[in-house]
């Protein structure tokens, strides 16, 4: 006896995101795109959110995926830097612009990441890394609530850096730690409309950002990494996104899941 076609996430059977209007910063490219074309899948509508003009084309290409999933997902792609305090609000209005008066998923993905040592880090170095990786998506998040239609979904991308000491990552750490704690904070203060905010730590994960890293220090990594010593795929973290994005996971609010393979074990 031959067994059933299994159900994937872009069959009519299988869209429980259907209707549901999502804004995924940082989603030209990684993790972001892996995340925007996976909402798609389960039947959202997306804003992509790009930073510089030589991403356009990648957005471009993230929008045109989604269009050709066959879920009758739509796209729109926006510019706009995250480090900027005008740029929640402009890449609301865009959404709002191209989807209607409401938001239902906001995933704040955009980060910058480098080195520094402590005797080598200036207040410009400080100013760049949190104005993206912390004030971003405090902004995003305020212009988003005022159109969150209730149960929304807030879901940040920390990192394995937030709970682990990195040498040379102070910076990058401590920014991805002040997300965590603003995720259980607000955890706290939007659950009574049925909001939920969570965030998703990946671990090492293919991406350009990955390739910026020491090779010693990933291989390292690696070593400690118990399900099959190997990087990630962006596609790994972005179901984990997802499923938090969905109705099913409505109990689970102001917690870290650690999406490492096992190499951060909170």
């Amino acid at each position: 006896m031959s067994s059933s076609p299994s159900k994937d996430h872009s069959s009519p059977q299988h869209l429980p995101l259907k209707g549901k209007v999502a804004i995924v910063t940082g989603s030209s490219r990684g993790i972001g795109a892996s995340i925007a074309i996976e909402l798609a899948r389960r039947g959202a509508n997306i804003t992509i959110v790009f930073t510089s003009p030589g991403s356009e084309a990648l957005a471009s290409e993230v929008v045109s995926k989604i269009e050709k999933l066959g879920t009758g997902s739509r796209a729109t792609k926006v510019q706009a830097d995250l480090s900027t305090v005008e740029a929640g609000d402009k890449i609301v209005a865009a959404t709002l612009e191209t989807f209607g008066q409401s938001v239902d998923i906001l995933v704040n993905n955009a980060a910058v990441e480098f080195d520094r040592t402590i005797l080598d880090t200036t207040p410009e170095d400080y100013a760049r890394m949190f104005d993206v990786n912390v004030r971003g998506p405090i902004l995003m998040t305020k212009a988003v609530l005022l159109h969150l239609r209730a149960p929304g979904r807030i879901i940040n991308v920390s990192s394995v850096g937030s709970r682990i000491g990195f040498a040379k990552m102070a910076l990058y750490c401590s920014s991805k730690a002040a997300l965590e704690g603003l995720t259980r904070c607000w955890a706290a203060e939007l659950g009574d409309d049925g909001h939920t905010v969570n965030t998703v730590n990946p671990g090492p994960t293919a991406s350009e950002m990955l390739d910026n890293v020491d090779k010693e220090f990933v291989d390292i990594q690696l070593k400690t990494t118990p399900v099959g010593h190997r990087v990630g795929t962006s596609e790994e973290i972005a179901q984990v996104v997802g499923w938090l994005a969905e109705e099913q996971s409505k109990w689970i609010s102001g917690q870290s899941i650690s999406a490492s393979g096992g190499f951060l074990m909170l």
